[in-house]
């Protein structure tokens, strides 16, 4: 999974939800290191893709805010219950992290997604101005 492709917002929300897998994996997949656990890379692979893609861009509100729902509902459901088991838990391991996530929680959130806003339509935006 290449993380390169998101910046700002969307890479330090990815890392959030990274940080929440690992400490969900460590706890529910004993019998596997969280780097090897297919479960939980995968998870994060289709997060880290949904994040490329959110409508909202880097105004992205969190995702339990969100009135977009672009996760399936099953993957929602695992989301949920990664950030329910692994959001309390991070404030020892990652305390700046966690406290982040609350106040961006209290942000106001955004109404209607501007058009071609998600981090995938501006690099797609940048390759075409780059190859003029």
């Amino acid at each position: 999974m290449s993380q390169e492709i998101l910046s700002g917002k969307l890479l330090y929300e990815f890392k959030t939800i990274e940080a929440m897998v690992k400490i969900y994996c460590k706890a529910h997949h004993k019998e596997t290191t969280w780097a090897d656990c297919q479960d939980c890379q995968e998870f994060l692979a289709y997060a880290h893709e949904k994040l490329d893609r959110c409508p909202y861009g880097q105004n992205k509100p969190t995702c339990n805010k969100c009135p977009v729902h672009c996760y399936k509902p099953h993957m929602r459901a695992k989301a949920k219950e990664i950030m329910v088991y692994g959001g309390p838990r991070m404030l020892l391991p990652h305390p700046i992290m966690a406290i982040k996530h609350l106040l961006a929680e209290r942000q106001p959130v955004p109404g209607k997604p501007p058009a071609a806003a998600s981090n995938r339509h501006q690099r797609i935006k940048i390759k075409q101005v780059d190859s003029n």
